[in-house]
């Protein structure tokens, strides 16, 4: 069991968790996950971790309200315990000191990315960071990313925030002034797709920290594959970074819609 010592509403559907794991925060790397199940009966979703305090032996987890098992783990109050905690998981961050790179958040992507943005930071890079959401009242971390970054981009949907743009204007206004070594990408699949499609063309290596559907996190179920390279990975084991050059995200895309019904059907008891 895992004890909430602190919890957070970021808005009305991305809420932030501070969990008991004092092993897990002690390990822990940037990129690394934790498969997570609220209660006996619920499935098992991967979180990546946003951040780790050693000293008081916590995990910062950044939810947003999709289906039955993060609606259940966002209800959850201080003092609540969550039944299964495990990880660290998957391979952390290559961090190097690359020279000038842009890491690009979108949504609750933002919160794994964090940690990279810190890394890549005092690893001796020039960190820019591109931050995307559809308004301004989705934007998060914003303060936080500014602590580690030379220079913080802001892009909403309407305007409201920032500039008015996609993620990939970001991106695009960088490369047309200056130099980039190499880009971060995470976020909704999507959003990965279409910065991976940019940064081929402008010929800058990138890394995309895949969200795939998990279940065991060991891989042994299968659940998380992707197709890497013209070759099968499993994202929980082999990730859930990749070269976002050679990941197939149309594959991807299709495969998360997989249990799009079964979602519908158990959100409607839930709402019964």
């Amino acid at each position: 069991m895992n004890k909430i010592v602190s919890k957070e509403n970021f808005s009305e559907n991305v809420i932030k968790l501070e969990v008991e794991a004092p092993l897990i925060a002690k390990s822990r790397k940037a990129g690394h996950f934790v498969i997570v199940r609220v209660d006996e009966k619920g499935e098992r979703i991967p979180l990546t971790i946003a951040a780790a305090d050693v000293e008081k032996g916590t995990i910062t987890l950044v939810v947003q309200k999709i289906g039955v098992t993060s609606i259940k783990l966002c209800s959850l109050n201080v003092g609540d315990e969550i039944l299964d905690l495990v990880g660290p998981l998957g391979k952390a961050t290559h961090i190097d000191n690359f020279g000038t790179v842009v890491c690009a958040g979108g949504g609750v992507g933002v919160a794994p990315l964090l940690p990279i943005v810190e890394a890549m930071k005092k690893a001796g890079n020039r960190v820019i960071t591109v931050l995307a959401a559809r308004t301004k009242d989705l934007i998060i971390l914003e303060d936080q990313m500014r602590k580690f970054s030379d220079e913080v981009i802001i892009m909403t949907d309407d305007g409201s925030s920032g500039r008015k743009g996609l993620v990939t204007n970001g991106i695009e206004e960088v490369a047309a002034r200056e130099k980039v070594d190499c880009c971060v990408t995470i976020g909704p699949a999507i959003m990965m797709k279409f910065v991976s499609l940019l940064t081929k063309k402008l010929e800058i290596p990138t890394v995309a920290s895949l969200n795939t559907i998990m279940v065991d996190g060991t891989g042994m179920c299968g659940a998380c594959r992707v197709t890497v390279g013209g070759k099968t990975k499993f994202v929980c084991v082999d990730g859930p970074e990749f070269d976002a050059h050679q990941v197939d995200f149309d594959e991807m895309l299709m495969r998360l819609g997989a249990y799009k019904e079964e979602e519908k059907a158990d959100m409607y008891k839930v709402g019964k």
